[in-house]
């Protein structure tokens, strides 16, 4: 893949690679493997499905995320990222994995649970969701329930999934709260929520940067009110 940047064009690549070693290498709160999700999180968000995509779905099986978990990854995003944004990646994602000759998917995933009733989402929240408009927090409560049950990534993933796509949309008012507040309830630590923060700024510096701000805003209360 390197090569292929080269080819294009050889200083972006030294500065492609410049930034690869500062946010790979140089933020160790973050594990590879949540790296490539937050990547992969970007790419639909983006839809950046090119080359891009391709460089993140080899890095992704080269982590050990299984192509079960790749598609989970791409059920839990259209939450946020929209449904035909995560439909694209997941027809790109199809289309690579042939092309690369990897494992297919097993099956493995989760019950939906689309005709129950009910959210996991806190009351407070969809309380006040309800008095906004309460057909819109139907739809939420749907979107929220039929992914209750997703296992295979982490609490701590998702979350920082969710706090990627604060960070691109510059959703940063009731959403990023919830999932920052989500992140350290699963035990990250603020330092790596600003790691996660710190990380998006390959995808968008002016964003990342006025994350941070919200981002420092937040901790503070969130700590006050553990106090």
């Amino acid at each position: 893949m390197d090569n292929q940047v080269k080819a294009l064009d050889s200083l972006f690549a030294e500065m492609s690679a410049a930034t690869d070693h500062l946010l790979w290498d140089e933020i160790p709160e973050l594990t590879r493997r949540e790296k490539v999700l937050l990547c992969l999180t970007a790419d639909v968000c983006q839809q950046t499905l090119g080359l891009p995509f391709e460089q993140h779905v080899t890095m992704a099986a080269d982590s050990g995320l299984s192509a079960d978990a790749l598609r989970e990854m791409l059920r839990f995003v259209p939450y946020d990222s929209g449904y035909p944004a995560a439909l694209a990646a997941l027809a790109r994602l199809t289309e690579l994995e042939r092309e690369h000759a990897l494992p297919a998917p097993t099956g493995q995933g989760h019950e939906v649970n689309a005709n129950g009733t009910g959210s996991p989402l806190p009351a407070p929240m969809r309380q006040a969701v309800a008095a906004l408009d309460a057909p819109f927090s139907t739809y939420m409560d749907l979107q929220s329930r039929m992914r209750a049950g997703m296992r295979l990534l982490s609490v701590r993933e998702r979350a920082f999934i969710t706090m990627t796509v604060d960070v691109l949309f510059q959703t940063l008012q009731e959403s990023f709260r919830a999932h920052l507040t989500r992140a350290l309830g699963a035990g990250a630590t603020p330092e790596e929520a600003r790691a996660v923060v710190r990380f998006s700024a390959q995808f968008g510096m002016t964003k990342a940067w006025r994350a941070m701000h919200v981002l420092d805003t937040l901790l503070i209360e969130l700590g006050a009110a553990r106090d």
